[in-house]
């Protein structure tokens, strides 16, 4: 046995976990199969996500495989036979019972992302005109036949239409002959199928629920969504969503598991429409060559004018696409937030152009650094300023609208993007007030 493979015979499932990610496949079934007991290796096989699953059951022989695959809930089920490759999925379902192929088969016919997709079809229901100690008796057999989910009771009728819930604690605090009809919760907060799992996201975080049921259209209940599925929902969205805001298109895989060449697919196009962008930078600099010729001092502030217009517009994306995904604002509120930015834009552009003036006033007057006309040229950088950060804080703040007007990800917005489009106005925005303001002095 050699020194690198002692430490993994024995290992618990805490320790595994941890060391899981940076094992190889050889390393990972070594260290599975010598957990340190049965239990320890069920648990740990559960927790695992949709795409360690498929990776280690693939490498099972068929038995084994059928084994390990029956100890999850159809809808983890769902989400391992997504991550496996095409030609191996039927061959999963194929190993699971015909109840269980029946309950897989209808989950995929929903899409990944909404709660349809979502919910686990195995929930707690009971009749509405039996009595609490008959629904207690009843549970505890579901329980030793069957694993449900949960922390609520839910009642419907012969047709499974919802008709209300109750949580554990309120069946089991009942009176013994108090019909569950008079005990449950008769307006539920439920989902649709076709609910978007951001939607069932900001309801979970609304109402503070441990499970919402799904309903259809008829209200027949058709499945429960848990809040330890709609936290691995949020996660992976807002890893999503912080990927592109950094100019990097969205990841399947965690970072140190993608390849070279796929990391560059990733980053490069993204890189190369922003070089693009700063290269009309360059051309609007060019256009305002004989300017930068006569007065070379023009040129010491440009960095400090275009930086504040990108960080201005990168201040609002950020603030509007976290809103946005939060549920506190949408489309119709466009004009609300336009109007809002206009006075913030020009706010802190006159915060900022107030100091660039009494930087250059005070740097003229006490060094002489800016020639005889210095007031002109501080007045110049405190107008553009202000223009160039109103520009910013609407550029930011109203693109997201557009990309989400446009059926787009508004997390397109990017700071890197926001801040490109900013350069080339802001080199614009500078000269034009360097042209009105400096003509006859240093023009």
């Amino acid at each position: 046995m050699t020194p690198r493979k002692a430490p993994l015979v024995g290992l618990t499932a805490e320790e595994l976990r941890e060391l899981w990610p940076s094992l190889s496949t050889e390393e990972r079934h070594e260290a599975f199969d010598h957990m340190v007991s049965r239990t320890e290796r069920e648990d740990f096989f559960i927790s695992l996500s949709a795409r360690y699953h498929a990776e280690l059951l693939l490498e099972f022989p068929p038995d084994r495989r059928r084994a390990w695959l029956r100890l999850l809930a159809p809808d983890d089920v769902v989400d391992l036979i997504q991550e496996a490759p095409p030609e191996e999925r039927e061959t999963l379902i194929g190993q699971l019972d015909p109840f269980a192929q029946r309950e897989v088969r209808a989950l995929l016919a929903y899409a990944e992302d909404d709660a349809g997709g979502l919910m686990s079809p195995r929930y707690t229901r009971v009749r509405p005109d039996m009595r609490a100690d008959e629904a207690i008796s009843y549970l505890r057999k579901q329980a030793r036949e069957r694993s449900g989910a949960g922390h609520y009771v839910y009642v419907t009728d012969e047709a499974q239409r919802l008709l209300g819930v109750l949580s554990f604690r309120e069946l089991f605090a009942a009176a013994p002959h108090a019909l569950v009809r008079d005990i449950m919760l008769t307006d539920p907060v439920t989902a649709k199928e076709q609910d978007d799992q951001e939607e069932l996201g900001r309801r979970f975080a609304e109402y503070d629920l441990m499970a919402i049921p799904v309903v259809d259209d008829q209200g027949r209940m058709k499945g429960i969504v848990t809040v330890d599925d709609i936290l691995d929902v949020v996660e992976e969205e807002a890893t999503e969503d912080i990927q592109k805001f950094g100019g990097v298109q969205a990841l399947e895989e965690p970072y140190l598991e993608v390849g070279f060449t796929g990391m560059l697919r990733k980053r490069a196009p993204w890189l190369a429409v922003l070089f693009v962008g700063e290269m009309l930078t360059a051309t609007a600099m060019a256009y305002f060559e004989a300017e930068i010729a006569q007065a070379v001092v023009l040129a010491l502030f440009i960095p400090l004018i275009i930086s504040s217009g990108g960080n201005s517009g990168s201040q609002a994306s950020t603030l509007v696409i976290r809103a946005m995904a939060l549920g506190e604002v949408s489309l119709r509120d466009f004009w609300r937030v336009t109007r809002r930015e206009l006075a913030t834009g020009l706010a802190l552009g006159a915060i900022l152009g107030a100091v660039g003036l009494v930087r250059v006033a005070f740097w003229g007057a006490v060094f002489d650094s800016y020639g005889p006309h210095f007031m002109l040229l501080g007045l110049t950088v405190a107008g553009s300023l202000v223009g160039v950060v109103l520009f910013g804080t609407l550029a930011g703040s109203l693109l997201p609208f557009i990309l989400r007007w446009l059926n787009l990800d508004p997390a397109s917005a990017s700071a890197p993007f926001v801040a490109t489009l900013v350069d080339v106005a802001g080199v614009v925005i500078y000269f034009t007030f360097a042209a009105v303001l400096l003509r006859g002095a240093l023009l």
